[in-house]
């Protein structure tokens, strides 16, 4: 993946246009002078109790996971001598549990002319023989030129891959004259054809249309680029960490990148540089012409599925054959300035990571956290058949509220006062709806939910919520996060959206669920079991640590019940990248 550094959100597509037209590679700061500026100390208020973050420093995209001879690896974007994006290496992490992680040495860095200027983004593939093999992209040049290269385990022996050696036949891929050599990177895990060649997809752009090219190799070492793209579609701009992989119709299980079959439905996920979110389609794989061909009703795009509709970016997802998962890891970036990033000195944590599966209906994927992070629950608290009239809400006390794991059913008798959907709202920008109809808005079937990260008074607070509208012949439900009332502080440069995303769900049982992994300075949300997943981070002057609050609660004139709620205080990893 290119420079990363603080966003700007640029989400109009007319500025888009004109930044594509000019040859921008991206709307992004570039702190030349700050990239190595490393803070003396590190400041602990918002830094998170058991997400994965490394002890200090910037880092972003999620690279190479796997699961090799009984280690979890996770490979990522790091910066090992400051707090924002420059001198990116490939660091290295390995786990048992998916939870407690140690640091190892840095798997890749630049060092050789095929990789010089930077070693960004890429995939890990397992070949014949259980044997690793990391393709990633080299910049060569000062004029961000880009090259597929890989690397190998120098020790295949040692089950935590500590050493990886960058072989001198690299590069493997350099982009013909077709290609934009400066948009042409992150190349995706391989998955083997009905002919028994490889193929693997790598993302790029043509003035304005997004492509994920094509290449097939007999070898893994020698690879030719197809007549044809895997996909493409116009007004997308850049498309980044491209990951194809199958899911399975039938049942839950995860399935190998190379399975295909009458029993699979494909997704193709892509990171849009444009609008800074990532968008999926499913579809058919067809092995015939090797290409992938969404379903009828598949938006590629702006106004498409998203995994998460939040803070949410450059994730890679990877088979994991002990559990029979696919899993999928996601980057958040800070939403701070970059001032108070080098201040704090450190930026960037990855999720936690989430299970895959295909949703029953067909239609859309569910993202769920790993069953592995509920070893971290502590004390517990429940609340049951607890009545919320319009305008009350109820503290859940009893368990650390800025370090917690919270699930929630609630349920409504009716839904005749559901309001009306307003005709001129845009239906596919529900962060905007949610930035005018906020949970103090009082409603008819809501805004009811959580007030996380609370003040006693409310100053502060960042509240996940539903509201149900009434749309022509049947109902949307809304879902927020909306991080605009999460602190009292205005430091210049901090983002504080309204994410939003619609759920959906069948009202038949008038009961929505809701689950939120609170942890200092995120909120990850999952509404109706993964269906909508919307994370936001949030920085609080007020409600930190003891300070902090947690209240269920609804602002609609329909009476909300709290069928069942359980909540528990999460310990923090015996080890996070120590």
């Amino acid at each position: 993946m290119r420079l990363h550094v603080k966003f700007l959100y640029v989400f109009l597509s007319s500025i888009a246009v004109i930044l594509f037209n000019n040859g921008a590679q991206a709307s992004h700061e570039v702190h030349t002078e700050l990239k190595s500026s490393t803070a003396v100390t590190v400041r602990r208020v918002h830094r998170t109790g058991y997400h994965f973050q490394p002890l200090k420093n910037w880092i972003n995209d999620p690279n190479g996971p796997m699961y090799y001879n009984g280690y979890y690896h996770l490979f990522y974007q790091y910066n090992p001598k400051g707090a924002i994006w420059g001198n990116i290496v490939w660091a290295h992490s390995v786990s048992k549990d998916l939870i407690k992680w140690e640091r190892l040495e840095h798997a890749i860095y630049p060092s050789k002319p095929f990789d010089k200027y930077g070693c960004w983004s890429g995939s890990a593939t397992i070949l014949p023989g259980n044997k690793p093999i990391i393709l990633y992209t080299g910049i060569i040049d000062k004029k961000n030129t880009q090259v597929q290269n890989y690397a190998v385990p120098a020790n295949l022996s040692d089950p935590y891959l500590r050493k990886w050696v960058k072989p001198d036949n690299n590069p493997l891929i350099v982009a013909d004259i077709s290609i934009n050599k400066t948009a042409f990177r992150d190349p995706t895990t391989a998955w083997k054809g009905t002919d028994g060649n490889w193929r693997i997809s790598i993302g790029g752009r043509r003035k304005n249309r997004g492509i994920a090219y094509l290449y097939r190799s007999k070898d893994f070492k020698h690879w030719v680029k197809a007549k044809h793209a895997l996909h493409t579609k116009s007004g997308t701009g850049n498309w980044e960490c491209p990951d194809f992989f199958p899911v399975s119709v039938s049942d839950n299980n995860g399935l190998d990148t190379s399975a295909k079959g009458s029993h699979v439905k494909h997704v193709l996920k892509v990171s849009l540089d444009v609008t800074r979110y990532e968008y999926y389609t499913l579809g058919t794989y067809s092995t015939e012409v090797d290409k992938y061909i969404p379903d009828k009703n598949m938006v590629d795009g702006w106004n498409g599925l998203r995994y998460d509709y939040g803070n949410f970016y450059a994730s890679k997802s990877f088979f994991d054959p002990k559990t029979n998962r696919r899993i999928l890891w996601g980057w958040a970036n800070e939403s701070d300035s970059t001032i108070d990033d080098i201040k704090k000195g450190w930026a960037g944590i990855q999720l936690i990571p989430r299970t895959i599966v295909l949703d029953p209906s067909g239609k859309q994927l569910l993202l769920w956290p790993v069953k592995e992070v509920e070893t971290l629950r502590g004390k517990g608290v429940e609340l049951r058949n607890k009545k919320l009239v319009k305008g009350q809400k109820i503290e859940i006390k009893g368990i650390t509220v800025e370090q917690a794991d919270v699930e929630v059913i609630f349920s409504f008798d009716s839904l005749d006062k559901a309001e009306p959907f307003d005709p001129k709202w845009d239906r596919y920008d529900a962060q905007k709806i949610c930035s005018v109809k906020g949970s103090t808005v009082q409603g008819g079937l809501g805004p009811f939910g959580l007030l996380t990260l609370a003040s006693k008074e409310l100053e502060e607070y960042t509240p996940v919520f539903f509201r149900v509208f009434k749309h022509q012949n049947k109902h949307l439900v809304l879902l927020c996060s909306d991080a605009s009332r999460s602190s009292l502080e205005n430091a210049t440069g901090t983002y504080r959206p309204s994410f939003a995303g619609f759920v959906d769900v069948d009202l038949t049982s008038k009961k929505l669920s809701l689950r939120s992994l609170i942890d200092h300075s995120v909120v990850e949300s999952f509404g109706e079991r993964g269906k909508t997943c919307i994370t936001s981070r949030v920085y609080p002057s007020k409600a930190i640590y003891r300070n902090a609050h947690l209240y269920a609660f609804n602002n609609g004139s329909e009476s909300i019940k709290i069928e069942t709620l359980k909540a528990w205080s999460m310990r923090k990893p015996q080890q996070m990248n120590q």
